[in-house]
């Protein structure tokens, strides 16, 4: 086994998680290109990134530096992507969150990453973490108030 197929093992393994994670912060138009950017700069940085502790989650700010928005993200009608039936206030609830709170609640409740990858990729402390998820979560559930199981 070689550096190809080391490489080629992470790329199928994290490729799928990066993307999904980039949709809410870049929107499903710009994922890919903040995924992509992230796994050249893994290929090129392969031996120190192996070295870490948690490559995804830096990799996550790779992507972010490496593709800088200048406008707020559009997130997809969840029919669009093919999840199930939401609550329909959410993505315009999820939209009006602060960046950080929007990042940390899409991060931890939607692609299942723990608070410390979440604190390593956002370059902020684990309970930082906690306080932009508790935020953001109360933020929504004023915007969209009690909403029954679906």
């Amino acid at each position: 086994m070689g550096r190809d197929d080391d490489f080629e093992r992470f790329f199928q393994d994290v490729e799928p998680r990066l993307r999904r994670a980039f949709v809410g912060s870049h929107g499903p138009d710009r994922a890919g290109d903040a995924a992509g950017e992230a796994l050249s700069w893994a290929w090129e940085h392969w031996e120190e990134l192996m070295t870490m502790t948690n490559p995804v989650g830096y990799l996550y700010r790779v992507g972010q530096s490496r593709t800088r928005q200048r406008r707020a993200p559009s997130l997809p009608l969840p029919s669009a992507v093919g999840l199930p039936d939401i609550e329909p206030g959410l993505v315009p609830a999820l939209l009006a969150l602060t960046p950080s709170q929007r990042s940390a609640v899409w991060l931890v409740h939607a692609c299942g990453w723990r608070y410390g990858e979440v604190a390593e990729a956002l370059g902020i402390s684990a309970s930082a973490v906690g306080s932009h998820l508790q935020r953001g979560l109360s933020h929504l559930r004023t915007a969209i108030g009690d909403v029954e199981d679906v």
